[in-house]
C-alpha cells in the first residue's frame, strides 16, 4: 500500500506530541509497541518495540508501517538492531509527514510539525537514557528537500544534551550519505558516525 499525502500538513489537524501520547485505540499490544499517535494518520512521530536498550533508527519520513504491520525497511532495522545486541528498536524520522514516496513530501517545512517531532525525539531520549544509540539511516533521501538537513541539525543539538552516540551501518556513499536499511544484510555492524556535522555541512554544497 502506498501513502500519498491527502494535503500538505499545513491543512492537517496536527496533534501536539503531548496530545498524541494520549491513548485513543486498543487494537495493538501496548506492552510490546510504542506508537505515537496510536492510530493511522497523515503523520507519525514514533513506532517501535518496547525494551530497556533500544536502537533508535532515523529514517527520512514515515510510510505505512504500524504495529504488527512493519514494512520491509522497518523489518530490516529491527533485525539489525537485534544483531547488534539491542533488545528493541525505535523508528524515528527526520520529518514526520507520511509519504511512501519521498517525492510526495511537502516542499515547504511545516514549523509546527517539526517542532512536535523534535519534542518526540527528546521524549525518546529522555525515556531511554541508558542507551541513546542513534542510527543514521536516511540514505541519499536527505537530498529530497532542502529543509531535511536542518532538521537533522536540530536533532544533533538535542542529542548533545543526552550524550547521544551516532552510528551508521553498511558502506556510506561517495558523498557520505549513510546507508538506508532496506538493502543491508541482517548481520551489518554499526560503526561510529563521528563526522556527522562535517557531513551535514557538506550537504549545502550538493543542493
Amino acid at each position: 500500500m502506498r501513502h500519498i499525502p491527502s494535503s500538505d500538513t499545513f491543512h492537517t489537524d496536527v496533534l501536539s506530541f503531548e496530545d498524541a501520547l494520549v491513548p485513543t485505540a486498543d487494537d495493538y499490544n501496548r506492552e510490546r509497541w510504542i506508537y505515537v499517535p496510536d492510530h493511522y494518520s497523515e503523520y507519525r512521530y514514533i513506532l517501535g518495540t518496547r525494551g530497556s536498550r533500544p536502537l533508535i533508527c532515523i529514517g527520512i519520513n514515515p510510510s505505512t508501517a504500524a504495529p504488527d504491520n512493519l514494512d520491509n525497511t522497518l523489518k530490516s532495522a529491527q533485525r539489525i538492531a537485534l544483531f547488534n545486541g539491542y533488545d528493541s528498536f525505535i523508528m524515528f524520522n527526520v520529518y514526520a509527514q507520511r509519504a511512501t514516496v519521498p517525492d510526495d513530501m511537502e516542499k515547504k517545512l511545516n514549523p509546527l510539525l517539526h517542532q512536535e517531532n523534535m519534542k518526540a525525539f527528546k521524549w525518546v531520549l529522555q525515556n531511554h537514557s541508558s542507551s541513546c544509540a542513534v542510527w543514521a539511516a536516511w540514505g541519499s533521501l536527505i537530498m529530497k528537500r532542502d529543509y531535511l538537513a536542518s532538521c537533522v541539525r536540530d536533532m544533533v543539538l538535542i542529542g548533545n544534551q543526552y550524550g547521544v552516540r551516532w552510528f551508521t551501518a553498511g558502506p556510506r556513499s561517495k558523498v557520505g550519505h549513510p546507508h538506508h536499511p532496506l538493502y543491508l544484510r541482517s548481520d551489518s555492524v554499526l560503526e561510529p558516525f563521528d563526522d556527522l556535522l562535517p557531513y551535514l555541512n557538506s550537504l549545502s554544497f550538493l543542493h
